[in-house]
């Protein structure tokens, strides 16, 4: 059996980028440009490199009440041609709190199940998989998945580097006065396993018995330096390919990207004031077009492209 390549896309809107640096309020008209410009591109490179997606998808993209009838109808339609041409669409919570670690079980179950819903309303089957906002999986959030009777989570990160960088970049957000909406996540998630595994319902960092599997993301071996698409896309050529080449005795490369990774801030009208702060903004989109064809032929010719959903029960037929 060849390696498994899954390539996923957390579709946080843009104003999950504002709550991030403490910019406020993002403009109302912005909510739906990940969806409306990005998702489009990054499906038709996907698809010159027959790789099927995992589309991670926040609920109230969907909510007409949340963004409007006629955004809401766009991110229904892009997402239904997403499920009919053999995607995945993943539950990513139903607002994007990144404090939602540490909410209690109901507001936990609210969160989840807001998102569930409007997914089977397009695909008219059950959601197999999760992913936490900000990667901070919990116990109530394992224990709510559980009962849903989802296939897989995919939140733990466990990226040391990443985790002292975004620390350090919080605490000096605050200490100028504007505190980032982002949490820390539990760091010992920093040293769970980077291979998947069945997690312990009470240490969702540690193996365990779960029923549902956990598919870590994408990290090198023995240093664990990120390896998803934002890092790899910025990356020099040298650095991505190393880093490639240290993933090739991984079963499984879980290759996490963001719809932001493929937005353009002149040509998606991105305010100065975000672009600023976010530097993948200030990289053109051919650049970061080409650099993700690169990474994709690579790994295509060395995995078997598949969605997260078969890569789960590849995990589970090997643990039985």
């Amino acid at each position: 059996m060849r390696p498994l390549l899954a390539v996923s896309v957390d579709l946080d809107p843009i104003p999950c980028y504002y709550q991030i640096h403490g910019l406020g309020p993002a403009p109302l008209d912005l909510r739906d440009v990940v969806l409306r410009r990005a998702l489009p591109r990054l499906a038709e490179l996907f698809a010159r490199h027959g790789v099927p997606a995992t589309w991670f998808v926040v609920g109230d993209d969907l909510d007409a009440a949340v963004v409007g009838a006629a955004s809401a109808a766009v991110a229904a339609s892009l997402l239904a041609e997403r499920h009919a041409a053999g995607d995945e669409l993943g539950n990513h919570s139903r607002s994007h709190p990144y404090d939602l670690g540490r909410w209690a079980p109901a507001e936990v179950a609210d969160e989840i199940a807001g998102c569930d819903r409007r997914l089977r309303a397009i695909t008219g089957r059950p959601v197999a998989g999760f992913r936490a906002p900000g990667y901070d999986l919990s116990p109530v959030m394992l224990a709510e998945l559980c009962r849903l009777g989802y296939a897989y989570d995919s939140s733990i990160f466990p990226a040391p580097g990443y985790y002292a960088a975004k620390a350090l970049v919080m605490a000096g957000l605050k200490a100028i006065g504007r505190p980032s909406g982002a949490v820390l996540t539990d760091p010992r998630a920093l040293v769970a396993p980077t291979d998947p595994y069945r997690p312990a319902m009470a240490a969702p960092w540690r193996r365990g018995q779960a029923p549902v599997v956990e598919l870590p993301i994408a990290v090198t071996p023995w240093a664990r330096v990120p390896a998803i698409g934002t890092s790899l896309i910025l990356a020099p050529a040298w650095v991505r390919e190393r880093a490639l080449a240290s993933m090739r005795k991984r079963r499984l490369f879980n290759l996490e990207l963001h719809g932001i990774d493929l937005i353009d801030a002149e040509l998606d009208g991105i305010p100065g004031e975000l672009v600023a702060r976010q530097a993948d903004l200030r990289v053109p989109l051919d650049r970061k077009v080409e650099a993700l064809d690169q990474i994709l032929a690579v790994l295509v010719q060395e995995r078997e492209p598949v969605t997260l959903r078969t890569a789960a029960a590849w995990v589970q037929r090997e643990a039985a």
